[in-house]
């Protein structure tokens, strides 16, 4: 267990700018879902990607291209009866509307260039990576300037947001059957149909290289797992933290007994946004004990269970069974359980929910290295996922 400690402090002690190699390793739960045919682990994010269309002409994709490409593949590959080709007509639709890029648009909706974007077009009222129009009910200005909404939009199906109104890709009758090309002007229904499918090799091309083939061991089960990859991030946002306490044994300053205080303790404003440190599972989310509110969430770190936990919580904006990002808001500090004042007491532990608490200075140090996430760049969910249980997969 030392070692392992050791190569986990390793690992996350790494530049972590991107999408990075700690790996939490998912499997949907539901029926449908876990049917679906997986998709490989989102790896590191290349700087840049030199990609050739069916006509012969070379485009650059850059880092920022290629992270909301990543987007696509992590919510497709959380969206029971989408599969590989799903995720290809995804990547060839948003190609063609915006190059990967997502795009405000003032002149049609001057708020949306408030929210991050990758420049500002002018096509009517369209909107983003899918270049999705609020009047035609694909969702508000705010829900389209969010990469992860138009993905789960595009995609659809009873996970979607619009309910098959307007259709995403599983809202369309056996799209399978169709060419990618013509599955993509399904959902786009654009005035210039054939476009589509010159994207094709490029959009396989994104996919191979964010997303390389894996082998999965023969002891896999048949609802094959996914694997999920994402930077770890520190769990306050920045500007909003002290560290008040330590890990160790102290006097508690409630129960006033001597005894091990199993986590670290940063005092921030009630209300301030609790972030989700890397990608996992929520393994609990309850009002109970000394912790008060809390929520738990299990990661696959290097074959090993890593739980975060974190305690003294206002409120909850997650579920058991929920699958998170890293940076995505799990609820609130407050002041609930055991304790004297607002803030958030942050444990990890190896092994499992059950397992005994570590030292998590270390995780914490490494997620300060990689810089600290802006409070206007948290997440507040995506398509949630149920979880068919670990699965080993090499990577």
């Amino acid at each position: 267990m030392r070692s392992f400690i050791v190569g986990l402090l390793v690992l996350l002690a790494g530049p972590v700018t991107g999408l990075v190699a700690i790996a939490a390793v998912m499997a949907r739960g539901a029926e449908s879902s876990c049917s679906t045919p997986s998709l490989p682990a989102v790896g590191e994010i290349p700087d840049g990607l030199i990609a050739t269309t069916s006509n012969g002409t070379r485009i650059s994709l850059n880092r920022t291209q290629l992270g909301h490409a990543a987007t696509i593949i992590d919510v497709g590959s959380r969206t029971g009866g989408v599969g590989r080709d799903g995720v290809v007509v995804a990547l060839m639709a948003a190609l063609t509307e915006s190059s990967l890029r997502m795009l405000a648009n003032t002149g049609a909706y001057p708020a949306s260039g408030s929210f991050p974007n990758d420049g500002d077009a002018s096509d009517h009222d369209s909107l983003g990576l899918f270049q999705m129009r609020p009047v035609a009910g694909w969702g508000t200005v705010a829900d389209l300037m969010d990469p992860a909404y138009q993905a789960a939009a595009f995609f659809g199906g009873p996970e979607g947001p619009n309910g098959g109104s307007p259709r995403g890709l599983l809202d369309i009758p056996d799209w399978a059957s169709l060419s990618k090309g013509a599955a993509a002007q399904a959902v786009e229904v654009s005035a210039y149909p054939d476009r589509y499918a010159r994207f094709e090799p490029v959009a396989e091309q994104i996919l191979d290289t964010l997303a390389p083939p894996t082998s999965a061991p023969a002891s896999v089960s048949p609802e094959a797992a996914l694997v999920s990859t994402s930077r770890t991030v520190f769990p306050l946002p920045a500007g909003t933290w002290t560290r008040t306490s330590e890990y160790g044994m102290r006097l508690n300053p409630v129960l006033h007994v001597w005894r091990l205080h199993a986590g670290v303790d940063l005092a921030a404003d009630a209300g301030t946004p609790v972030l989700a440190t890397a990608p996992g599972r929520v393994v609990a989310a309850e009002h109970s004990g000394g912790l008060g509110i809390h929520v738990a969430v299990e990661h696959a770190v290097g074959g090993e269970r890593v739980v975060s936990v974190y305690g003294h919580l206002r409120e909850t904006a997650v579920a058991v069974g929920d699958v998170v990002a890293a940076g995505q808001v799990l609820g609130e500090v407050g002041s609930t359980g055991n304790s004297t004042g607002p803030h958030l007491h942050f444990e990890i532990r190896l092994g499992g929910l059950d397992a005994d608490a570590i030292d998590p200075s270390g995780w914490l140090e490494a997620a300060l290295a990689s810089g600290e996430l802006a409070a206007s760049d948290v997440t507040h969910g995506g398509t949630p996922a149920a979880w068919c249980g670990p699965q080993e997969v090499t990577t």
